[in-house]
């Protein structure tokens, strides 16, 4: 008889989490090189599970993937790792008539970009092929957040073998997954791809995992499985602890089994002592063949709303308020032209010059405002506070820099959330610049998500979801910039680095400054076939230091030796300087503007004034432009 009889006629015991026991044990690195260099500490966990009542065990290979294997320089011990894995746990459960899953973890997490679905096919196969060779009793896919990871190692995993394949979803608070599927939803398509048995594992504990489940159906060919963790970790005197004891998981199992689930197994912070609980509780227990699914609405009224769940949005016209404001890119493509000025906020306390700088660039004609946040990663004023209040005070139109220098993930959701209910709606998403580069060296660079993470987070936000799945019960009206580096030594890997922002769901793209008419003329001819609107950058020269520093020591700036001359020429006369400085903008600004429609002036030490001109000056520019094309034609 084989795992799947089993399942089709009784409840079957799983075994516990690995990882926890070593941790506990005092091994605080890849659990899965202990299958080579402490063999026999291994199994002795796996023979405690099975002394404890487990029928099934798995392999401890849950991280020996590619991606994984590297931090530790074990990516070519793959095989081997796996091999060993898969015969320690055959030899333990020799005799005693338990199956061996062979254990294949998720590479991605809730962090995007960690691997692209090409590398994780290659690495599961790899894993999948090692462990049929060992002659396990069938594959378990667990812990994957990801749904388009999961489809596509389940899909790798079927045409290896026709072994039984257990294939297990991770969620967070929301019970959806990350692309806002319901567990209904994925559940079916894994059957769909040949998974033998479906359910949930690690992330969350007993309760929740049973409540989410209550809203999934059996499954029509397929049997529900839940390994749920020890509740959640508390950290206490420099480690993790689990609290959930063993007969709290007792009386959870018969509930999960009350649920339809027919294989029942632990996660992080589960031991023995659990699965001894659970054995002795589910001991002759009929398996559910009908159930009552409950609605999304009655869960959420059982956890007296805790749960937020993922409601329809609405329209624009179905919602209570004024309508939306046109997005800013919506915005400027209708006009013939455009000017976005940078003014950063102060570095002090004292705002009377920032807002008189406001003032003085609404006055001038600016289409937005725009701040950076924390450039060159020196504190500055928050720039959102700033906006809330340039937006309501002085009524101008505030763009926001987010980087993901100095927040995590949890940090930039919580700050988008913000901005969108401040009705702050346009920014730019930027990586931003490394912390050893500013006033506070010593500061974490967090990095958490990139820019290209950061665009396709606030795009989610329009879909009026998290990156949980969880809902946001409102959509976000996001009008998303991005950068975009114009003096690239190598202009066609610039634009492909553009376009692969374009596909993460920029809007349009502001530049760094821009010192040459000639790479003017070329960005238009490399960048004419995108539709996304481009500003490019006019910073202007203040010196003849000034302009050595820009073009020796910022990155992404360089200035021609032509303007590097004219601005060495009045090195000793800071008027003529600046003078030559604004020549120079304004003659950059009509080139600007025989190719582009957009103009983003970044104001020099806070210099308005400067700005506000060069702001005038566009206006002028374009005017005289369209008037000569009227008597042209």
């Amino acid at each position: 008889m084989g795992l799947l009889d089993e399942l089709r006629r009784r409840v079957v015991v799983a075994d516990g989490a690995m990882g926890t026991l070593l941790y506990l044990n005092g091994i605080d690195r890849c659990f899965e090189e202990l299958n080579l260099t402490r063999p026999e500490q291994v199994r002795q966990i796996h023979q405690a599970y099975l002394t404890a009542g487990a029928e099934v065990i798995q392999t401890n290979t849950y991280a020996a993937n590619d991606q994984k294997l590297k931090r530790y320089n074990l990516e070519y011990e793959l095989e081997a790792i796996n091999r060993a894995g898969a015969r320690l746990a055959r030899s333990a459960a020799e005799d005693t008539g338990a199956y061996v899953l062979g254990t294949i973890g998720g590479i991605r997490s809730t962090k995007p970009g960690e691997a692209t679905i090409g590398e994780i096919k290659r690495s599961n196969e790899r894993q999948i092929d090692a462990l049929l060779d060992e002659g396990v009793d069938g594959l378990l896919l667990e812990t994957f957040y990801d749904p388009e990871e999961l489809r596509a190692t389940l899909s790798v995993a079927r045409k290896k073998t026709d072994l039984p394949i257990v294939a297990q979803v991770s969620t967070q608070d929301s019970g959806y997954l990350q692309d806002g599927s319901t567990l209904t939803e994925i559940f079916a398509v894994l059957e769909d791809l040949g998974a033998d048995v479906v359910g949930l594992n690690c992330r969350l504990g007993p309760f929740h995992m049973t409540r989410y489940l209550k809203q999934v159906p059996l499954p029509k060919h397929a049997f529900l499985s839940a390994y749920p963790n020890a509740g959640l970790p508390e950290y206490n005197e420099g480690r993790l602890r689990y609290r959930s004891g063993a007969d709290y998981f007792g009386r959870s199992a018969l509930e999960l089994r009350g649920e339809g689930v027919r294989l029942i197994g632990g996660c992080c912070g589960t031991t023995p002592e659990h699965v001894a609980a659970m054995a002795a509780a589910v001991k002759g227990a009929e398996p559910v063949t009908d159930k009552v699914v409950e609605t999304l609405q009655s869960a959420e009224a059982a956890l007296q709303s805790r749960i937020e769940v993922r409601d329809p949005v609405g329209s624009a016209d179905d919602e209570e308020g004024p309508p939306p404001e046109v997005p800013f890119h919506k915005m400027t493509a209708a006009k013939g032209h455009s000017v976005i000025v940078e003014l950063d906020p102060p570095r002090t306390l004292r705002t009377e010059g920032f807002f008189k700088g406001v003032q003085a660039l609404k006055e001038a004609g600016i289409d937005a405002l725009t701040m950076a946040d924390n450039s060159l990663a020196s504190p500055r004023i928050a720039n959102e506070s700033l906006a809330s209040v340039i937006k309501e005070k002085y009524g101008v139109r505030p763009l926001v820099h987010v980087a993901c220098r100095d927040r995590n993930m949890i940090g930039l959701q919580s700050h988008l959330m913000g901005l969108a209910s401040s009705g702050i709606n346009q920014m730019i998403a930027i990586t931003g610049d490394p912390s050893k580069v500013g006033d506070v060296p010593g500061a974490t660079s967090v990095y958490d998500y990139n820019s290209f993470d950061l665009i396709k987070l606030c795009k989610q936000f329009n879909e009026g979801r998290l990156p949980s799945g969880r809902s946001l019960g409102l959509r976000a009206n996001f009008s998303v910039g991005a950068a975009f580096d114009p003096n690239v030594r190598h202009l066609d890997k610039g634009v492909q680095r553009l376009e692969k922002k374009i596909a993460a769901g920029a809007d349009y793209f502001m530049t760094q400054p821009v010192y040459d008419e000639r790479r003017i003329e070329e960005l238009y001819h490399a960048t004419k076939h995108l539709q996304q609107q481009i500003f490019i950058g006019v910073m202007p020269l203040v010196s003849a230091q000034n302009a050595a520093f820009l073009h020796n020591e910022v990155p992404g700036i360089r200035l021609t030796d032509e303007i590097l001359a004219r601005m060495q020429r009045h090195e000793h006369d800071k008027e003529a300087a600046m003078r030559e400085g604004m020549a120079i903008s304004r003659s950059l600004i009509d080139a600007i503007l025989n190719y582009f429609s957009g103009v983003y002036i970044m104001t020099p030490f806070l210099r308005y004034e400067q700005s506000a001109e060069l702001t005038r000056y566009v206006h002028e520019a374009a005017k005289r432009k369209e008037r000569n094309i009227r008597l042209v034609q």
